[in-house]
């Protein structure tokens, strides 16, 4: 549902924007609303909603104007799971007392750049950053520009861009010209690539995630293009997604107990191929390759012929 709110233009995402919720559910948790609800356990015993959904819910970071952040609401809902659905009732809750003197649980707070990544593997898309900003001051390092600085760039200047592509598209009608669209926190740029350029770049227009162009600036008519000349790929440098710069991990130190990780020594005893391949990019720093999550999570782009 679109909308205009203090003057800017704005988008209301629905429920409908969560990976794997169901429909039923959802449309039973905003029919029974009124009033308010106060709490995960009121959600739960009022909006005609399971724990699995619950869990989708949390997952999503839904529970952000009840005070609860991702995984504050999912220790909720594993305390609903332990007691199971009739154990939690109210007619029941007397018998329980041991529960209302439970301390606290101390969770760490998720980085950023987690729950970035979080956001897009539950919604394919974030609000509260995108992925190239946690990147911006390595690339201004290299000069690349933001794609908003492109409108107040002179026609035929040189000049590099960086991000995520979105879309890579091949019209029959092109005579082999490949048109790419790249997006940054700022905004997108359109990327012309011609037949021969694309003989020398064929690897990293078709694969990389997260590129780097360099070329000749057309402006005209309000229209801006980038002739691509160049590309590096920048798409390791994701596994470094957060405000830090370290790798990071939707997991915390618990989901490590409970579920532990395999040392990269034990990898390599038992798959030769399972050796940790580091990636030298741009600027001389070193990066992992992208954790399952974040592969899973992040555009690949679209592609159209």
């Amino acid at each position: 549902m679109a909308g205009d709110i203090r003057g800017a233009h704005a988008v209301r995402l629905g429920l409908r924007q969560i990976l794997g919720a169901r429909e039923a559910e959802m449309r039973a948790l905003v029919a029974r609303r009124t009033p308010s609800y106060d709490s995960v356990r009121d959600l739960w015993l009022r909006g005609g909603i399971s724990l699995s959904g619950l869990e989708k819910l949390a997952d999503a970071d839904a529970f952000r104007s009840l005070g609860l952040g991702r995984r504050e609401a999912l220790w909720a809902v594993k305390a609903l799971n332990r007691v199971g659905d009739q154990d939690d009732l109210p007619l029941f809750a007397a018998s329980r007392p041991e529960r209302d003197n439970e301390p606290d649980a101390d969770l760490p707070p998720m980085p950023l750049g987690a729950q970035v990544v979080e956001d897009y593997r539950r919604l394919s898309l974030s609000l509260k950053a995108h992925p190239v900003a946690f990147m911006r001051s390595r690339l201004a390092a290299r000069g690349i520009l933001r794609t908003d600085a492109l409108d107040q760039t002179k026609s035929g200047t040189r000049v590099t861009v960086a991000g995520l592509v979105l879309v890579r598209q091949r019209p029959g009608t092109a005579n082999g010209v490949i048109f790419m669209t790249l997006e940054d926190e700022a905004g997108i740029a359109n990327i012309i690539v011609w037949p021969k350029a694309f003989e020398r770049l064929r690897a990293l227009v078709i694969g990389a995630r997260f590129v780097a162009v360099t070329g000749k600036l057309q402006s005209e008519s309000g229209v801006v293009h980038l002739i691509a000349e160049r590309m590096e790929d920048w798409t390791p440098t994701l596994g470094q997604l957060s405000v830090e710069g370290r790798s990071i991990s939707t997991l915390s130190r618990a989901d490590e107990v409970r579920r532990p990780q395999p040392s990269a020594a034990k990898k390599r005893q038992g798959n030769r191929f399972a050796q940790v391949q580091l990636f030298a990019y741009p600027g001389g720093a070193v990066a992992a390759p992208l954790a399952p999550e974040l592969k899973r999570a992040l555009p690949t782009g679209r592609n159209f012929h």
